[in-house]
């Protein structure tokens, strides 16, 4: 028999804040995080704007000057967002078996800005100038492996690497270690720093970003007919993933009990989504099944919701498919209207607001949602958050390589 697998932590570094508490204040505000770069000069990109998480400083998390210099950026948002998970878990990892405890933190990209950063060093500067950090610095499992050193964590320590399914994959195979008593504590999600000019630069060669440099709060719009694109981000989504009972022990606050995970290949193209939606209705199905639970059970779904024009009809479909009668029934919405794409930290991110969606029976926007696509005609939560009670919530994450993963969550 499995061992149940509750949340009892949420961290996070977004455009709309360094805290859980504080992004989904401004979620359900329907607020945007969208703004012009300024890291670094993008005037002559077609797209100028981002999730930029503006005046992050990785020291205010109790990490040395020194080390933070050792780490590419992705790192250290997978590091800050696992302090204030296990700081709001209430954790103290000196009073745990070390082995019983775990890491899993994925990237769909990894250190990319060193690589950036290294390549021109090597170009401009030689061979004897490149960093002896930099493989460390840019390796995806670098975040697993920092925060691990830094709780003095010697349990399960991996990373996964699914593109834009990262976060929730992490988080989905975090909880299978618990179930099967490999582990008592988990710290899993997604971080990713890919909002630098060689990011910025290959998305905009793949046409795949909204263009929309003359209001970019409103450039991320899924599910509506003037959607143009997604509109990137960068940041981090960690959850504290417990064993019930080992929650329960130490009087632990618990958010919600994970109780699906789902994943599937759509097999199609590596980077455009199966157009029926098979892969997203096989990872919403397993998830289902492997909770044990109806679809007609479902409140609220997080949807991937990227705002491309491809993606947002195939995931809509796939529900459309699976619910059936029940489909207008059920509320959805899309988070990245608010924050824009994170990549492979979003499914991190998007589990931490199905959670606190579930603790708090309160749904954020899809914002931006002023003229609704024909072929997207479900309930997407539309401009103003919705107070509900919440008992099951799915948490749909879906990354290029055809990669589908469903986390469901249920109120304890």
């Amino acid at each position: 028999m499995k061992r149940r697998v509750v949340i009892t932590g949420l961290g996070c570094v977004t455009s709309l804040g360094e805290s859980a508490d504080e992004l989904f204040t401004n979620l359900l505000a329907g607020k945007s995080g969208i703004k012009m770069i300024t890291r670094w000069d993008a005037g002559k990109y077609p797209v100028r704007f981002g999730g930029e998480c503006t005046n992050f400083d990785v020291t205010r998390f109790g990490v040395d000057s020194r080390e933070a210099k050792r780490m590419d950026r992705f790192g250290q948002f997978g590091l800050a967002a696992s302090v204030t998970a296990v700081r709001d878990s209430g954790l103290d990892f000196q009073k745990e078996d070390p082995f019983r405890c775990g890491v899993i933190i994925g990237s769909g990209i990894g250190g990319i800005e060193t690589l950036e950063e290294q390549n021109r060093v090597l170009i401009e500067r030689g061979v004897s100038r490149v960093s002896p950090i930099t493989v460390p610095r840019l390796m995806v499992n670098a975040a697993s492996g920092n925060v691990s050193i830094m709780f003095g964590i010697n349990g399960p320590n991996t990373a996964v690497a699914t593109a834009c399914a990262t976060g929730a994959n992490a988080v989905g195979d975090a909880a299978r270690y618990i179930q099967h008593d490999q582990a008592d504590i988990m710290i899993a999600g997604g971080a990713e720093a890919a909002l630098c000019e060689l990011g910025m630069a290959s998305f905009c060669a793949a046409r795949a970003l909204s263009t929309r440099n003359d209001e970019p709060q409103r450039a991320s719009r899924p599910f509506d007919k003037d959607r143009d694109g997604f509109v990137m981000s960068e940041g981090a989504g960690v959850l504290v993933l417990e064993e019930y009972q080992h929650a329960v022990k130490r009087g632990a606050r618990i958010y919600a009990e994970l109780v699906g995970y789902g994943m599937s290949g759509d097999a199609h193209h590596i980077t455009a989504p199966e157009p029926t939606g098979k892969g997203a209705i096989a990872a919403m199905t397993f998830a289902l099944q492997d909770a044990g639970v109806q679809t007609d059970m479902v409140d609220y779904i997080n949807a991937h919701g990227t705002s491309t024009i491809l993606g947002d009809i195939a995931e809509t479909k796939a529900v459309k498919a699976l619910f059936k009668d029940y489909a207008p029934k059920l509320a959805v919405s899309s988070t990245k209207s608010a924050i824009g794409h994170l990549l492979g930290a979003s499914g991190g991110v998007e589990a931490l607001v199905a959670s606190l969606s579930v603790y708090r029976n309160i749904m954020p926007p899809t914002i931006n949602l002023e003229n609704p696509d024909p072929e997207c005609d479900l309930d997407y939560i539309p401009n103003v958050a919705r107070e509900k009670r919440v008992t099951y919530a799915l948490s749909n994450s879906f990354g290029f390589g055809g990669h589908n993963a469903s986390l469901l969550f249920k109120k304890m």
